[in-house]
């Protein structure tokens, strides 16, 4: 059964293939679909708005790191901790390319409970992309090679990310038309 695309689909794509292809030389079609379709997800106003009030804190991410624990947090099973640690490195991925003005470019030490570091991001992000990936039998088998590459170049995709969103950012508004 074909599922129908999300509208931004083909956008999105094409944006992160010319950044990640054609500035970064990453040329991994797979990956750049599940990075389009993330940025949909993303898109969405339901999910962008989860992820604002999950937050942007260092704390709030590693209280879901925590839970993300079969053992030693509160998911309930395995297939929990590789959902929330999909999650935690789709998150951290989004913010630290495309929200980068969220995190602190350095540790204060002070106030290191308040905003993550983009270090930190990319270290959780990496760290959960490489959990999922390890999650490589049966139903899972086929997107665990994906989430390996995706925690190895972490930093290239978060570099891609921004570059999108410095592309972005050069667009200007249409002007209001003349009445």
């Amino acid at each position: 059964m074909h599922t129908e695309a999300h509208p931004l689909e083909s956008f999105f794509y094409q944006a992160v293939r010319s950044s990640y292809e054609g500035k970064l030389g990453l040329n991994d079609p797979e990956m750049t679909l599940y990075v389009a379709r993330m940025l949909c997800e993303f898109s969405e106003p339901e999910n962008l708005s989860k992820l604002r009030t999950s937050g942007f804190s260092l704390e709030s991410i590693r209280i879901m790191v925590q839970d993300s624990d079969p053992v030693h947090g509160t998911a309930p099973s395995f297939e929990a901790e590789r959902r929330i640690r999909k999650y935690i490195g789709d998150s951290t991925l989004f913010i630290a390319g495309m929200y980068v003005d969220t995190v602190d470019a350095e540790s204060t030490n002070e106030n290191e409970s308040e905003r993550a570091t983009l270090d930190e991001l990319i270290r959780i992000g990496k760290e959960s992309y490489y959990v999922v990936s390890q999650f490589d039998v049966f139903e899972y088998e086929k997107d665990a090679a994906l989430f390996d590459r995706l925690s190895e170049h972490f930093e290239r995709c978060v570099l891609g990310l921004s570059l999108i969103r410095k592309d972005l950012g050069e667009f200007k508004a249409l002007p209001p038309a003349a009445v």
